[in-house]
């Protein structure tokens, strides 16, 4: 089916954001005489998880960053967890920590997201950082909800005064990106799998943020003419959360999946980890 709607490529973008964090982790490592560091944990032994975790990796290796990776098993408690995160949070040679989501039934996964010191909370999971957010304060931000800032940002979509349904409700996704419009001045609705009538509000957004989890959810007739159609989905076989060909019909702006939304979430990662770096060294460093 032709498509009207102009591609959002994430991809692009992302590069962008990878060439400026190459830069300052080179730089990094000329003044420091050490790579920036990111620690990822990752518990237990979903395929997933794992795919997920080599990208990363792979992708701070390109950018001059040290990549540690620290292996759980699948039979791993709470407070084993725990313990592992917190070891991190007190290495100085860790700048930033990543704990690979989700977690086996039996983590108590934001007991987890907790151990991780706010300073090195790079990927935006505790709650000073979900206050952060929310207080417009200083923190660092998640990273999914960050990366759709900055792709709206790099396509000058206009924010400040439009509707926005965002459809998802998670600590991770769909509540800190409603936090991050509404700061931009955005009216958000949100919404979820359960809400009466998933139809009609998202029909009334010029901004619809799909980030529930559930494939194709977001049907394309839905879509009011002209919105701007962010999807946030990932589901087996490269289908998102919105009926893409139909709503790209319908839509002004849309983003592809895969090559949207998830290399922007990697970009923001990578650059909040370098900042991470560089400001622990701003706060050691002896005052002038």
């Amino acid at each position: 089916m032709a498509t009207t709607a102009q591609i959002l490529d994430g991809t692009a973008v992302s590069r962008r954001i990878f060439e400026h964090v190459s830069q300052r982790a080179a730089n990094f490592i000329a003044t420091q005489g050490r790579s920036a560091c990111l620690a990822t944990v990752l518990i237990g032994d979903d395929p997933a998880s794992h795919t997920y975790v080599r990208m990363k990796q792979r992708r701070a290796r390109q950018l001059g960053l040290e990549s540690r990776r620290v292996q759980l098993p699948a039979a791993t408690t709470t407070d084993e967890a725990v313990a592992a995160v917190r070891a991190l949070s007190e290495d100085d040679t860790v700048d930033g920590i990543l704990v690979q989501h989700p977690a086996p039934a039996q983590v108590d996964e934001l007991a987890v997201f907790e151990a991780i010191a706010p300073e090195k909370d790079v990927d935006g999971v505790t709650m000073h950082s979900f206050a952060a957010m929310g207080l417009s304060a200083n923190g660092f931000h998640s990273c999914t909800p960050e990366g759709i800032i900055r792709l709206l940002d790099a396509y000058d979509v206009p924010v400040a005064g439009k509707r926005v349904c965002v459809v998802g409700r998670s600590a991770i996704l769909g509540k800190p990106v409603g936090l991050l419009l509404l700061a931009k001045d955005a009216t958000v609705t949100f919404c979820h799998s359960r809400t009466t009538d998933l139809a009609a509000r998202v029909g009334e957004a010029d901004i619809v943020v799909a980030a529930v989890g559930r494939p194709e959810l977001v049907r394309g007739a839905w879509i009011k003419p002209g919105a701007v159609v962010v999807d946030a989905g990932y589901n087996p076989g490269n289908v998102g959360d919105v009926e893409t060909a139909a709503a790209a019909a319908r839509a002004s702006y849309i983003t592809p999946v895969p090559g949207g939304v998830g290399p922007m979430t990697i970009a923001v990662l990578m650059e909040q980890t370098v900042s991470a770096a560089e400001n622990r060294v701003r706060q050691t460093s002896p005052q002038s």
